[in-house]
């Protein structure tokens, strides 16, 4: 058995990844009696951590929120992941967040041992963007809401906007949250309309939890992102851009994410099409690839890249006349 400073620890842990545990699946979890356990939740409780407790042949335990947060015990990958989830949000993908989010990740690196901020550090540097490209922001405390209901299986109501429709009010049973791109979408069950949906999640306002709870059906795609991206592709678009892009598979997914359907044509050569209602991102995506690249269609994504094209030269044949002005003098 282990010591009972290391049996604390353990037994946080479990708490804090679990939203609810019988009492007798946790104690079987630690390798000790229900006595022993009541013990261990009861010194939870004197250094600040609330558990609630319910008794009978179905009682349990689970982690509540409380006035303070307490200390939260993470290990190594954790910290990791939560230090690199906070770059990723102070760049903007929530709106409001950006500058809690760094007043977070300075506390969370500060107290970081030396081996995990180099991980950190090295994450952060040889990293690169999935997208260049803005994208639309959503509701911190929206999301929070909505992953809360997927958490704890409860049926969710908010107002909706749908694209190209007036709004709506929805009734739907969250499955998960799926960050796409810059965008992020809700995959649920509607309720009203019996089918799965997704639904932007910056097109939604006012999410509530209804306190209805439901069992989770079943998906029909192998996850929530494959689920999302296949609604994407079958919904229609107002363009559909096929390029032929001269560098690794690799390198142009990391450039275009899941926004793009890539296939190797080559060692060095992918096809990549490209459903989409704008012109100007995929426009700044391959630029920002940096490749030669063949536009095999539409006209209409031809046309733009000759404008933006043309719009480049012009200012570097005025920064060039200024430069030239500027020597002569």
């Amino acid at each position: 058995m282990a010591n009972t400073s290391e049996r604390t620890l353990r037994l946080l842990s479990l708490l804090q990844t679990h939203r609810y545990w019988p009492g007798g699946d946790l104690a079987d979890r630690l390798g000790v009696s229900e006595r022993t356990l009541r013990r261990d939740v009861d010194r939870l409780r004197e250094l600040g951590y609330p558990v609630d407790a319910s008794r009978g042949v179905a009682g349990g335990y689970q982690l509540r929120s409380g006035t303070a947060m307490p200390p939260l015990l993470l290990d190594d990958e954790e910290a990791v992941a939560i230090a690199v989830g906070l770059r990723t949000a102070a760049g903007g993908a929530v709106e409001g967040i950006e500058e809690t989010s760094v007043r977070a990740l300075t506390k969370v690196i500060q107290v970081m041992p030396p081996r995990l901020r180099r991980r950190v550090e090295a994450l952060r540097t040889y990293t690169v963007p999935g997208v260049f490209s803005g994208g639309p922001t959503v509701d911190a405390e929206a999301l929070a809401v909505i992953a809360s209901a997927c958490r704890d299986d409860e049926r969710l109501r908010f107002s909706y906007t749908a694209r190209g429709a007036s709004r709506s009010e929805r009734l739907v049973e969250p499955h998960r949250l799926v960050s796409l791109g810059r965008r992020w979408y809700l995959v649920a069950w509607d309720v009203e309309r019996g089918d799965w949906r997704t639904f932007r999640v910056d097109r939604l306002t006012a999410p509530q939890p209804t306190g209805a709870r439901f069992r989770q059906r079943d998906l029909p795609a192998a996850d929530a992102a494959a689920f999302v991206k296949q609604r994407q592709v079958e919904r229609p678009h107002r363009y559909t851009i096929e390029v032929v892009v001269h560098a690794s598979e690799a390198a142009v997914r990391n450039a275009f994410g899941r926004e793009a359907d890539v296939s190797a044509v080559g060692p060095e050569a992918c096809r990549i099409v490209i459903r989409s209602d704008y012109l100007e991102w995929p426009i700044a995506s391959l630029g920002w690839l940096g490749a030669d690249f063949e536009v095999m269609g539409p006209p209409e994504f031809a046309e733009a890249l000759r404008a933006t094209g043309a719009r480049y030269a012009r200012a570097a044949s005025a920064a060039s006349t200024a430069d030239a002005t500027a020597s002569a003098e």
